[in-house]
């Protein structure tokens, strides 16, 4: 019988090759591509909603019934849209840091997400306020002169702008507060039983559920694409042509998960209205906390009327 050997196939040239090693140029950084990009946001959106639940375990606001502290949230947003010196929602804002701080949530973080958005926003629909040439007024800061009147920023615009950043921040930190100290289901079965419409219930929870599941669809397309490509995505034609055919995908899947999601959701027993494990009560500390808003929204406006004299 003829003896069989099995020889090794060789290895291409090309693998076995030395590569030049090709650093970056000085003080130049890499770009990144947005497969990168996507993926880190994806993933930090994720972080920030597991922190949200953590935060929404154990403290001060975190003991009382959601049905009394979106009464509470009611009270306090009307005060703060009836308030009209910016000295007085200065310490509403200190007020309700002091709350977050009480409440075991950070700080930091608490406060950068507030304050990322509300300077970018705001200051785009207030800043023409400012201007003398639409708001008439005493100029304290000097930017042209036309036909010889002084023209810039007026004192009566940068008063404006402030009372409207400053009750954007307050109303935007009191919200963001309550999500924080409350879980979502909790929040969802409290917005119920106060009488608001099913079909609002059903589509926040339903939004709320499937941006996480369209989240990972994304993440895990992302993935796999990077897991195949062997060298960095470049911001050119094909990366414009790859991003048009993922977003073309995602909505396929997402149309076709949506039905998925809501018909879990039904085959579990959901009919637009959110359950609780634990059985909510008022309780004797709720009722107080509602007439506790009630006595700081009055002083509230009693010290802004007085300081508005």
């Amino acid at each position: 019988m003829p003896t069989v050997t099995w020889t090794a196939p060789a290895v291409p040239a090309w693998l076995t090759a030395p590569q030049p090693l090709t650093l970056p140029a000085p003080g130049r950084r890499r770009r990144r591509s947005f497969v990168d990009r996507t993926l880190d946001n994806a993933s930090a959106v994720l972080r920030q909603a597991l922190a949200a639940d953590d935060t929404a375990a154990d403290g001060l606001l975190q003991r009382l019934d959601p049905r009394a502290k979106i009464m509470a949230l009611l009270v306090v947003l009307v005060g703060l849209a009836l308030v009209r010196d910016p000295a007085t929602l200065a310490f509403a804002y200190l007020a309700i840091v002091a709350l977050a701080a009480g409440s075991r949530v950070p700080v930091l973080t608490y406060l950068r997400r507030v304050w990322l958005a509300v300077p970018v926003f705001t200051a785009l629909v207030v800043a023409p306020a400012t201007l003398s040439v639409v708001v008439p007024g005493d100029v304290v800061v000097e930017l042209w002169t036309w036909d010889g009147t002084p023209e810039g920023l007026t004192r009566q615009g940068l008063t404006s702008a402030a009372l409207l950043i400053a009750r954007v921040a307050c109303s935007v930190s009191a919200v963001l507060l309550l999500t924080s100290t409350t879980g979502w289901v909790r929040l969802l079965a409290a917005l119920g039983i106060l009488g608001v419409p099913r079909m609002v219930v059903m589509v926040v929870a339903m939004a709320y559920r499937y941006v996480f599941l369209l989240l990972g669809t994304v993440t895990d397309m992302l993935t796999s694409r990077r897991a195949r490509t062997l060298t960095s995505v470049a911001h050119d034609g094909n990366g414009r042509a790859l991003l048009g055919a993922s977003a073309g995908a995602l909505v396929a899947k997402a149309h076709h998960l949506s039905d998925e999601v809501h018909q879990a959701m039904v085959a579990r027993g959901y009919r637009g209205r959110s359950h609780t494990l634990q059985a909510e009560h008022l309780r004797t500390a709720d009722v107080l906390a509602v007439v506790v808003a009630l006595a700081a929204v009055a002083a509230m406006l009693v010290v802004d009327g007085a300081l508005g004299r």
